[in-house]
Order: C-alpha cells, then sequence, then structure tokens
C-alpha cells in the first residue's frame, strides 16, 4: 500500500444523499469518489464522500445551497 495522505471525509445520514454528492460533485467538476465509511468513525449510512481537505469549504457551501443533509465533515489520513 502506498503512504497514507489526508482526505476529507464526508458522512451522511442517507444512502440517498452520499448519491446526490456524488452526481452534484461531478456536475461541477469536483474531485471525489464514494467511499466505505471509515471503522474511526460512525455514521447512519455506510457510505462516505472522499474528497481533497482543500475542496473542504467548496463542499460545504454546494452541499447546503443543494440542499444535501451531511452528517459529518472529519480530515483523515487514508
Amino acid at each position: 500500500m502506498g503512504e497514507k495522505r489526508p482526505r476529507l471525509v464526508v458522512t451522511f445520514y442517507t444512502t440517498a444523499g452520499a448519491i446526490a454528492t456524488e452526481q452534484l460533485c461531478r456536475r461541477l467538476g469536483l474531485e471525489g469518489k464514494l467511499i466505505s465509511v471509515p471503522r474511526r468513525i460512525t455514521s447512519d449510512c455506510g457510505m462516505a464522500w472522499s474528497a481533497p481537505p482543500a475542496l473542504r469549504e467548496t463542499l460545504e457551501s454546494r452541499l447546503r445551497e443543494a440542499g444535501i443533509e451531511t452528517a459529518g465533515f472529519y480530515e483523515l489520513p487514508l
């Protein structure tokens, strides 16, 4: 395995929120991908969005504007 790098992990209450985030980010050209929620954190939904930490403010505002509810934002080495 390669060296772990810091990643922004966004968790959701529902799978629908996770999928909506993927669709929104693809439409906006924002880097990231769906992942399984890391064991270090808990979430009602087993899926999370992983992105570069530099996108945190952009993601927070875009998700809020789109009405996508998030459970949390975490920065973790992945």
